[in-house]
Parts: C-alpha cells; sequence; structure tokens
C-alpha cells in the first residue's frame, strides 16, 4: 500500500484525541516508517513574522502581506521544536527539499524560510512544527482498525480551505457526509 502523498482522514472515535478530526498529509511512507503533516491545527498565537525573529532570519519589509501568507500549524505530536515547510511544486531546495507526489514538496532547512522572508520561496505554504510519525506497520494496522480513511491529497484543501474545513472537504472528496460516520468500528 503506497501512501505518500495521501491525505490520512481521523475518523469519529479513534482513540487518540490529539488528532481528532485531523487531516494529515503523508510526506514519506515504506514498509519501516512513515512521516506526515497535520494540515488543519494552526498554532495559537505564532506568526510566521515572530518565528523569523525567534531564529534571527531578517525579512523584506516591502511585502509585509507576503509573511501572513505563511501559516503556522501545529504538524504532529513529535519533535514540536523542528519545522517542516509544505509547498507547492514550484519551489525545490536541490536534495533539501522531498517531493510528495505530484502536487507539494516538503523542505526542513533554513534556506527556504530565509527565500520566503526574501520573496523567493514557494508561492503556496504551510509552515508545520512538529509532524505525526509511525514505525512499521503501525499506521497500516490503525487503518485496518478503522481509525483513519485515506483519500487523494488535494492543493485546494491544503493551501486555500479555512482550518476549520479541512476535514470535512477532504471526507467529501470520498463522497462522505461527516454526520453519517460513527465512531463505533465494525466489520461486515
Amino acid at each position: 500500500m503506497e501512501l505518500t502523498g495521501q491525505f490520512l482522514v481521523a475518523m469519529p472515535g479513534m482513540g487518540d484525541a490529539r488528532f481528532e478530526k485531523s487531516v494529515i498529509l503523508l510526506c514519506a511512507h515504506s514498509r519501516d516508517s512513515t512521516l506526515g503533516l497535520v494540515i488543519n491545527q494552526p498554532a495559537v498565537d505564532l506568526s510566521f513574522d515572530d518565528l523569523l525573529q525567534q531564529i534571527e532570519i531578517t525579512s523584506v519589509k516591502e511585502r509585509p502581506g507576503d509573511l501572513a501568507k505563511t501559516p503556522i500549524h501545529i504538524g504532529g505530536p513529535v519533535e514540536h521544536g523542528r519545522g517542516f515547510v509544505l509547498h507547492s511544486s514550484d519551489y525545490t531546495q536541490n536534495e533539501s527539499t522531498l517531493t510528495v507526489g505530484k502536487d507539494f514538496g516538503m523542505t526542513a532547512t533554513r534556506d527556504v524560510l530565509e527565500d520566503i522572508a526574501n520573496g523567493r520561496g514557494p508561492k503556496k505554504r504551510i509552515l508545520c512544527l512538529g509532524y505525526a510519525g509511525w514505525g512499521a506497520g503501525q499506521l497500516e494496522d490503525e487503518i485496518g482498525r478503522n481509525g483513519w480513511l485515506t483519500t487523494e491529497a488535494n492543493p485546494d484543501i491544503v493551501f486555500e480551505a479555512p482550518n476549520n474545513t479541512k476535514w470535512e472537504a477532504a471526507l467529501a472528496t470520498l463522497g462522505v457526509d461527516p454526520l453519517t460516520l460513527s465512531a463505533a468500528a465494525g466489520r461486515a
């Protein structure tokens, strides 16, 4: 089962409050491990400009609105001090950028932050602090126990949809109405 570039959509009653109504873009999936970024949990009280100041990157002030286009999210419960920029495929930083499907890239180096600050970064992006990770077979087991649904990732949902609508929008790509979902798992 190849899941790189797919959405994971949390099912009701999955049993982990950290992922309630989460939508995760899976950036790397192999037999040994999986790494994903939660795209619908904004970080409260932290702006991109504040973050740049903390890590001592000077931004170009002629375009103050550009920095506001970089929302900050809680990417998952692992390593909150580590940042990942999930972005459109128009930007690559040589071997530092991981290609995620045909529509996305993920770059986790200081260079991408400097490029964004200076107007040379990706057109569309979100910065995620932390990530969601699974060991060998763990995610497949959770999917098998009806903890997650999977669907093709959609750039409009990632970069354009309001955070409070992304879960419903991801379910809609599967033709699923959230009101019809049950917290109880079952097998036929």
